[in-house]
């Protein structure tokens, strides 16, 4: 998938179509590198996103559903 930045808002991921929940779910995922607050000490900070790690998160976890659906499951 081709992103128009390096470095993108949570909003502007969301006007692409992904959605804010499987965008938090990326953000709060144990051990990524590619999303980080604007600014740690506050709650509401706005989450940005490096397309290109996201997009290798984002790859993962696809292969990583259709694998856990198993063959002949479709």
């Amino acid at each position: 998938m081709e992103y128009p930045k390096k470095i993108m808002k949570t909003s502007e991921l969301v006007k692409m179509g992904f959605s804010g929940a499987f965008l938090e779910r990326a953000y709060y995922s144990k051990g990524q590198m590619f999303a980080q607050k604007i600014n740690p000490l506050k709650a509401n900070s706005p989450i940005m996103f490096y397309t290109e790690g996201f997009e290798k998160w984002r790859a993962e976890q696809m292969r990583l559903e259709q694998k856990s659906r198993g063959r002949g499951m479709m």
